[in-house]
């Protein structure tokens, strides 16, 4: 006949005392007090374990933290779980894991993770702005939130303050990477589906506005203008030098010296300064080089081609030239990104290639193998280009322009 266990009770439980040595006091279906000589009591769970009937014991935790009504409770489940051929101390080790891999993965540290992948495919510059608008606006609020449990009702009421502000392209844009971040967290493996998927509708689009920039004819006006301008040296080569050479601010800003090829005229910005993660040539014609020479004295003995005024080891900030142009009097009518817009227009209305335009602009042809075949056939055509166009601001520079000529449009 089997040995029946009385139950403890609560008195039994309280008043165990030391002894020279530990000893156990048994409950029942596994449920064991462990009394120890130092008189502290653990309940521990003992028991066979699944398939291999092997002997194995779990700790449930400490008396009188967990009293004998919770540890019979806890008993329960775990027999409940033997039933089903569960481990209950591998099914708790299991939940231990995961607990831990939740706090662990908050959605900051998923962030960084994230940005490590994404600052590859843009340029240093953006990936700065990128990930400093989210130190600005989400991390205070969210970063130490685990990834799980980030909910579209907790991010949009983060957000809200910003669009309640009327600033609806940062609310775009940090939608839309926190839903890159969301979307990395479930291809890892972290959670199951992204929450914030349609979180965008819950703010008001932004007005698309034609990004700010002049026409042909006003160009001469332009150059009158930077000439006449009390702006610095350095400032009025760098509005000039993004303007030649057709580049985004952020890579004219941070040109270095050792870019440039004077054996070839070429200027090679690396791909990794690049927005589309591309390298970029950039011929360089008559009137860049006469920038360059311009420069030499002032920054040719440091690594940046436009130092920046507070600390000339480092280049100047892609927002100067912005910055001068709204002074002399362009705010709302032209931006330096926009720069690269009046070169386009001018040179389709002249009726350069639209390939060779969009090369020069560094747009990427997606299309890989006519890329390769373009970067090779293109750079001299380019060159010509290049040539035209500033042959056509040097001309607006001093009052010469001939809006009918149209160059060396018919060799390229």
């Amino acid at each position: 006949m089997a040995k029946i266990t009385k139950p403890l009770t609560n008195t039994e439980v309280k008043q165990a005392k030391a002894k020279e040595k530990p000893y156990k006091l048994f409950d029942g279906a596994g449920l064991v007090l462990k009394v120890r000589v130092n008189g502290s009591k653990s309940w521990l769970f003992m028991y066979k374990k699944p398939f291999v009937t092997k002997r194995a014991e779990l700790v449930f935790g400490m008396y009188p933290s967990i009293s004998l009504a919770e540890a019979r409770e806890l008993r329960t489940t775990a027999n409940e779980l033997l039933a089903k051929d569960i481990d209950p101390k591998e099914h708790k080790d299991k939940l231990n894991r995961q607990q831990q891999e939740t706090l662990s993965n908050t959605f900051e540290q998923v962030a960084a993770n994230w940005f490590q992948v994404k600052k590859t495919e843009i340029s240093a510059d953006y990936a700065k702005d990128l990930w400093r608008s989210l130190e600005l606006h989400i991390f205070p609020a969210l970063g130490k939130h685990p990834i799980s449990k980030i909910t579209a009702p907790l991010t949009i009421d983060v957000i809200k303050p910003i669009a309640a502000k009327g600033s609806l392209e940062t609310v775009k844009r940090l939608t839309q990477r926190l839903n890159e971040i969301m979307n990395y967290a479930v291809n890892t493996g972290l959670i199951h589906a992204s929450p914030l998927t349609g979180i965008k509708a819950a703010f008001k689009k932004p007005e698309k506005n034609n990004m700010p920039t002049l026409t042909p004819d006003q160009l001469p006006e332009l150059m009158k203008t930077i000439s006449y301008a009390s702006i610095k040296i350095v400032t009025r080569c760098l509005i000039e030098w993004q303007l030649h050479t057709m580049v985004r601010p952020s890579e004219a800003a941070g040109a270095k010296w050792s870019e440039i090829d004077l054996d070839n005229n070429q200027w090679l910005i690396p791909a990794e300064r690049m927005k589309k993660k591309r390298d970029h040539t950039v011929p360089l014609t008559k009137q860049t080089i006469e920038l360059l020479e311009r420069l030499q004295p002032i920054s040719g003995h440091r690594e940046y081609l436009f130092p920046a005024d507070r600390d000339p080891k480092k280049h100047a900030n892609e927002s100067t030239a912005n910055a001068a142009l709204k002074r002399m009097g362009y705010h709302k009518k032209l931006v330096a990104h926009g720069m690269r817009a009046l070169a386009s227009t001018t040179l389709n209305e002249q009726g350069f290639d639209g390939d060779v335009i969009e090369a020069a602009l560094a747009h990427v042809d997606k299309n890989e193998v006519r890329r390769a075949y373009n970067r090779a056939e293109y750079i001299e055509r380019r060159r010509k280009l290049m040539y035209w166009w500033s042959e056509n601001i040097e001309q607006a520079q001093t009052g010469e322009l001939n809006k009918s000529n149209k160059g060396l449009k018919a060799v390229i």
